[in-house]
C-alpha cells in the first residue's frame, strides 16, 4: 500500500476551522456513503455562500448535505457523483449534479491516471487505532484518493464498524488534520419487503443456482429477494464475491448458508467493496474476520471475479429492447443511477466455470397511471446501454427466464417476446414484424431457456 506524506504532524482542529480551509475554486471530496463528513459538512454549509465555483465529489449520499442544501440555487457549488442516490437524482433533475461515467471496478485507476488530485479529501473514519483511521466497510477508490490528496481531512465517529481487508486504513502520517466528529448514527438504507413480482422473478433464479454457486447480488428488491429464498432453497456451500454487501447476504451468512468453502479465489471468506443497508448489517461486519472489504478494482475487475467456480451475478435493468440491450442506468435522457459495476460481473460471471448472470425486471411499470412495457422494440430515445447485447445471458421477468447466449437476432426477439407481459406482446410481435427484426418465413429452433 501507498502511503501518503503529509507535509506536517495531524493536527486536531474544530469542524468550523476545517471547514475555513476551503477555497473558492476549490474541489472536495466527500468519500461514499456513510463515509461522507457530517460535522465539517454542517460547518461549510454554513459558508457556502461565501464561496464560488466550489466542487464537491461525492457517490452515493445516503442523506442530504448541508453544503447543497444551503445553497438551493445552485450558485455557489455543483456535485459530481461517480454513482447516484435518489437524492443525488434530485440534485441533477435539477442541474445541480453531474455524472461522471465509469465502470465501478475502474474507479482507483481513474483516479491515479486521469482524475487531478484533489484540493481537500474530507472523510468520515473511525478514532485512530494502532497507528491507523480505519475507513468501514467503504473501500471503493479510496486509498486512490489518500494517496494523490492535496490535504487530507478525517473526521472521526465511534459508530463506524472497524472491518478488515486490503487498504483499509489511512495512517496519521498521512493526514493533516482531525476533526472529533458527533458520533452520530450510521445512515441506513431500509429494506423494502420483496413484492409478488420480486418473488416471482426470484423463483426463476434459484431453478438456475446451484451448490457451490458464488454469489454478486446487486442493489434492489428482486436481488434481494433471490436471497430471501435461498434460505430455504437447500442449496448448500454458498460463496460471494460481490460489488456491494446487503442485508440479504448478513442474513444468509447469520444463518450458516454462506461457507465460501468452493471458491478458489479466496476461500471461506465474503468479498465486498461497499455495504449499505441497516444497523444489522453494519453490526455482521464490525471486526467480523469472516469478511474482507477489498478495493474496487480487486472485486469488479472481471479476470478475478471468473477465477471462482459458479459465480452467480444478478443485477437489475430498466429497460431491455428486443435484441437483449439492457439500459440499467437512465430514463432516456435523464440520469438515474450510474453504470457500476453491472457489465463487469455480467462478463466474469459469464467467464467463470458454469458461470451465470441474470440481469432481471418486472415486465411492466406505471407512468402517470398508464402501464407500460419494460420489453421494448428500441431503447427509449437518449437511454444509455449499460449492458451489451452481446454480454447478456438471462434475462428474467416474472413471466419467464431466457438465455440469449448463442441466439440470432430473431431467436432473440421472439425469445424476450416471450417473457414480456401478455398484454404486449402482440403488438412487440408485429413491431418486430414490420421492421424485419423477425424476417417473414424465418424458421425458430425450439425456445429453451439454455
Amino acid at each position: 500500500m501507498k502511503l501518503r506524506k503529509a507535509p506536517a504532524p495531524a493536527k486536531t482542529i474544530t469542524a468550523a476551522e476545517a471547514a475555513q480551509l476551503v477555497r473558492s475554486g476549490m474541489t472536495i471530496d466527500y468519500a461514499a456513503t456513510f463515509n461522507n463528513p457530517s460535522s465539517i459538512d454542517n460547518a461549510l454549509g454554513g459558508r457556502v455562500t461565501e464561496l464560488s465555483d466550489l466542487k464537491v465529489r461525492n457517490t452515493l449520499s445516503m442523506r442530504p448535505l448541508a453544503v447543497m442544501e444551503n445553497d438551493p440555487q445552485g450558485q455557489h457549488v455543483h456535485m459530481l457523483s461517480l454513482h447516484m442516490s435518489g437524492y443525488d437524482r434530485m440534485l441533477h433533475d435539477k442541474g445541480r449534479c453531474s455524472y461522471i461515467p465509469l465502470n465501478l471496478g475502474e474507479g482507483s485507476d481513474y483516479f491515479r491516471r486521469f482524475i487531478a488530485p484533489v484540493d481537500i479529501l474530507m472523510i468520515k473514519v473511525r478514532p485512530l487505532e494502532d497507528g491507523y483511521f480505519n475507513l468501514g466497510p467503504t473501500n471503493i477508490w479510496l486509498r486512490a484518493v489518500v494517496e494523490r490528496a492535496r490535504m487530507v481531512i478525517v473526521e472521526t465517529s465511534t459508530t463506524i464498524p472497524h472491518v478488515f481487508g486490503e487498504g483499509m486504513g489511512i495512517h496519521l502520517s498521512e493526514v493533516d488534520y482531525i476533526v472529533e466528529g458527533d458520533n452520530g448514527p450510521m445512515p441506513q438504507l431500509p429494506n423494502q419487503a420483496p413484492t409478488s413480482i420480486d418473488v416471482a422473478v426470484a423463483e426463476h433464479i434459484i431453478n438456475q443456482i446451484e451448490d457451490g454457486a458464488c454469489l454478486q447480488i446487486g442493489i434492489g428488491g428482486m436481488p434481494n429477494a433471490v436471497c430471501g429464498l435461498l434460505a430455504n432453497a437447500g442449496i448448500k456451500d454458498l460463496g460471494v464475491h460481490t460489488e456491494m454487501m446487503t442485508d440479504g447476504i448478513a442474513e444468509l451468512y447469520r444463518a450458516g448458508l454462506i461457507t465460501g468453502a468452493r471458491k478458489r479465489l479466496d476461500p471461506g471468506k465474503i468479498v465486498y467493496t461497499f455495504a449499505a443497508g441497516t444497523q444489522a448489517l453494519y453490526n455482521t461486519l464490525d471486526r467480523n474476520r469472516d469478511m474482507l472489504c477489498m478495493p474496487v478494482e480487486y472485486t469488479n475487475s472481471p479476470h478475478l471475479i471468473m477465477q471462482n467456480p459458479r459465480t452467480v451475478a444478478i443485477n437489475s435493468t430498466t429497460q431491455v429492447d428486443l435484441t437483449g440491450q439492457a439500459a440499467s442506468e437512465s430514463d432516456g435522457n435523464r440520469h438515474l443511477t450510474g453504470t457500476g459495476g453491472q457489465a463487469q460481473f455480467v462478463r466474469g460471471a459469464y467467464a467463470s466455470e458454469f458461470g451465470k448472470s441474470f440481469i432481471c425486471m418486472p415486465s411492466t411499470y406505471d407512468k402517470r397511471g398508464e402501464r407500460r412495457s419494460r420489453i421494448q422494440f428500441n431503447l427509449k430515445e437518449g437511454n444509455i446501454v449499460t449492458t451489451t447485447r452481446a454480454d447478456m445471458m438471462y434475462v428474467v421477468t416474472e413471466h419467464g427466464i431466457v438465455n440469449l447466449k448463442g441466439k440470432s437476432v430473431p431467436e432473440r426477439a421472439r425469445a424476450l417476446i416471450s417473457i414480456a407481459h401478455p398484454d404486449f406482446r402482440e403488438g412487440l410481435e408485429q413491431q418486430a414484424y414490420e421492421n424485419r427484426l423477425i424476417p417473414r418465413g424465418f424458421t425458430f429452433g425450439e425456445l429453451t431457456t439454455g
